[in-house]
Parts: structure tokens; C-alpha cells; sequence
């Protein structure tokens, strides 16, 4: 089953739009939004912590487990549908079982 992981770079509003559009394809078998392990450099001593413009959107990771590769697909393109209705931006990385 392909697995799709999905990187989200908005508020928090914005990744649970995601997850529910997620949640509501056939052909779903696990919708989940993971931990971002990457360490960032928002150090809380820094002179440019609090400035707004390094009060960016947040980035959500999620994870997707697709029944078959044309459910991947049609998950693809309605996240894409939905990121560019609602102003975020998506990454995808596939990972296809063999």
C-alpha cells in the first residue's frame, strides 16, 4: 500500500482541513498527523525571537496510508485542490511498497 507523507505549511485550522478532507476519501486506511522531529533554530535567547517575521506559519506533517496507487493519486489532487483554496503550501513524499 503506498504510504504518503504530507508536509503542511499553515495554521493550525488549515491541517485539520486537511485531515478531515483526508479522513473523508475511500480508500483510506490511516489519516495521521505526526511530530515534526527537525529541530528548528527558534532559540528563545535570540535577538530576533518574538520579531513577526519569524512568526511564520507553522509546518504539520501528516501521514497517509492509501489502499492502492489511485487513491494516492486522488488524495494528491484534492489536497492540492484544497491547499490552493485555502492559501497553503504542500509537499509531498511518496513511499511505495513493492
Amino acid at each position: 500500500m503506498p504510504m504518503l507523507r504530507i508536509r503542511v505549511t499553515g495554521s493550525d485550522d488549515t491541517a485539520r482541513a486537511v485531515i478531515n478532507l483526508l479522513s473523508s476519501v475511500d480508500g483510506i486506511e490511516h489519516v495521521e498527523e505526526i511530530d515534526d522531529l527537525m529541530p528548528h533554530m527558534d532559540d528563545a535567547d535570540s535577538s530576533s525571537a518574538g520579531l513577526s517575521d519569524v512568526a511564520g506559519p507553522k509546518m504539520h506533517e501528516i501521514e497517509v496510508e492509501a489502499g492502492n496507487l489511485a487513491t494516492a493519486r486522488k488524495v494528491r489532487e484534492a489536497v492540492e485542490a484544497l491547499a490552493f483554496d485555502l492559501d497553503a503550501v504542500v509537499e509531498f513524499e511518496t513511499e511505495e511498497e513493492g
